[in-house]
């Protein structure tokens, strides 16, 4: 048997014939569809679709007509069983086959001729829907959408932009903030506490007269906060200044959403403090061998380094700043709420972005760690904050028809690699592993969106309001509260976390 050679046309060029090609890239023909919509709740929307009876009896005829030729049934020649028989035989897995096909090119129907940009799944039982024997398909749902707002001119904002000149003191207290986690802890002459000496203290927290938990033996570094895996001390350095070994202090935690009792979240509880010793951090010698592990040869180099992180953490500043200023401006144009569960359910992709956008602008880890468990004090709010910026950030680049391709990725990747010195493959991996690289997709995007706005912002130089910098804090891995942690982050247990985040442009 010889193979058969595709028909050649003028000049030896090999023909196809396309009419099947064409046929099987024919788009079906448009449905005629009835949409109503009507809003629920925040970000909520009820949908009820009706399909029209004759695109449905076009199909299931199409389909009946395809299996008179081509199905084989007992009894009857190849293609001669009458169209009755074949109804009657075929009825079910017809019916199935074509309500599949009408669901889903009605649902992307839907999305195109319709302002929906769904954040989840919609409310949708596909098995609980039936072509009726007569009439119009009607099914409905209903879906968590993104809110609909109307964005202002966001191009020639005026902008107060915070800058400084960091001093020599400015740059020896980072210096120290860098080297604390390799610093020795060692007994103190003087005996009396200072920014960021060491504590060893019993800790007692109460509320009320409830006793709640009970520490020996605790580290407290003495820095402006001090952060629990529960709760956060505000003000910590300034209570206990001047304290000795035999002194006792009285503090206040603010507990978190992640207190372990339901009772207490987010309430105040005292502690009391007894003071066995007062320590201070020796810190490293700055020899040559050393700075190696800082990629740095001299302490000149080392001291520059710290100047480059400064200036990383001043830009982080003024994007956080101007962020702020732009979502004020334009949510200013329209109010729009979130729902709670929507809020907790998106807790976990809106803190990804945060951490994020802290990794990519040069953020130490440690500090990471403190404000990411800063941010799970009051969760609800700081997710409120971070979706709102995400809506307004998303759709100016919709506007703009900003995207992000595997290159952006890639560089991004690349950059964090660079930052945290180790391989972009183990980054990329670590990413993929924790689910993360569409939430670093969503914060390229964004990122884009806000340098499309501040480069067509007018700014106000002010100096930069150091009361209101993010203060430093020590974080201990104790809780204020003994017991299993709540993580606010967490999706209910009543829904699935099959959700994507919301849709890039």
């Amino acid at each position: 048997m010889t193979d058969e050679k595709p028909d050649e046309g003028e000049g030896g060029t090999t023909t196809t014939e396309p009419a099947a090609e064409t046929a099987a890239e024919e788009k079906p023909k448009k449905l005629t569809q009835a949409v109503e919509m009507r809003d629920t709740g925040p970000c909520r929307k009820h949908i009820k679709v009706s399909v029209e009876r004759a695109d449905i009896d076009s199909r299931l005829d199409e389909q009946y007509s395809k299996l008179v030729v081509d199905s084989s049934v007992p009894g009857f020649r190849p293609g001669k069983a009458p169209r009755k028989v074949i109804e009657r035989r075929f009825h079910n897995d017809v019916f199935d086959q074509v309500k599949a096909e009408i669901m889903l090119q009605s649902l992307e129907q839907l999305a195109e001729e319709n302002d929906v940009a769904p954040l989840s799944p919609p409310d949708l039982d596909p098995t609980k829907i039936e072509i009726p024997k007569e009439g119009p398909m009607v099914y409905e749902f209903e879906v968590e959408v993104r809110p609909q707002f109307d964005l202002p001119d966001y191009k020639g904002l005026k902008l107060r932009r915070p800058v400084h000149t960091f001093t020599d003191e400015d740059v020896a207290a980072e210096e120290r903030r860098v080297l604390t986690p390799y610093g020795q802890v060692v007994p103190k002459p003087s005996g009396k506490a200072e920014l960021g000496d060491v504590l060893i203290v019993d800790l007692t927290s109460y509320n009320g007269d409830q006793k709640l938990g009970e520490f020996t033996e605790l580290k407290l570094q003495v820095e402006p906060r001090l952060v629990f895996k529960d709760g956060v001390v505000e003000n910590f350095a300034d209570q206990v200044k001047g304290t000795k070994a035999g002194d006792i202090k009285k503090i206040e935690i603010k507990l978190s959403d992640a207190a372990s009792t339901q009772e207490l979240r987010g309430k105040t509880v005292n502690a009391t403090l007894s003071v066995k010793e007062v320590k201070s951090l020796r810190m490293p010698e700055l020899t040559e061998d050393y700075l190696h592990k800082f990629g740095v040869h001299t302490p000149e180099q080392f001291r520059e380094r710290i100047r480059v992180i400064l200036g990383r953490r001043l830009e982080y500043t003024q994007r956080q700043v101007a962020r702020e200023q732009v979502i004020a401006q334009i949510a200013a144009a329209s109010t729009w709420d979130l729902p709670p569960d929507l809020l907790q359910r998106q807790a976990r992709k809106a803190l990804a972005r945060k951490i994020m956008d802290m990794r990519s602008s040069g953020i130490p880890e440690q500090e990471i760690v403190a404000r990411q468990r800063l941010l799970h004090q009051d969760t609800l709010r700081s997710t409120a904050l971070a979706l709102k910026e995400h809506f307004v950030m998303q759709k100016i680049a919709e506007v703009e028809k900003l995207d992000v391709d595997d290159d952006d990725l890639n560089d991004e990747i690349e950059r964090i690699a660079v930052q945290n010195e180790e391989p972009p493959r183990r980054v990329r991996a670590r990413l993929e592993k924790e689910d993360l690289l569409d939430a670093l997709a969503a914060e390229i995007l964004e990122r884009k969106a806000l340098d499309l706005v501040l480069e067509n912002a007018d700014y106000e130089d002010v100096p930069l309001d150091r009361k209101s910098e993010e203060k430093p804090a020590a974080t201990v891995e104790e809780q204020a509260v003994p017991g299993v942690l709540h993580d606010p982050t967490a999706v209910p247990p009543t829904v699935k976390e099959t959700e994507t985040p919301p849709a890039q442009s």
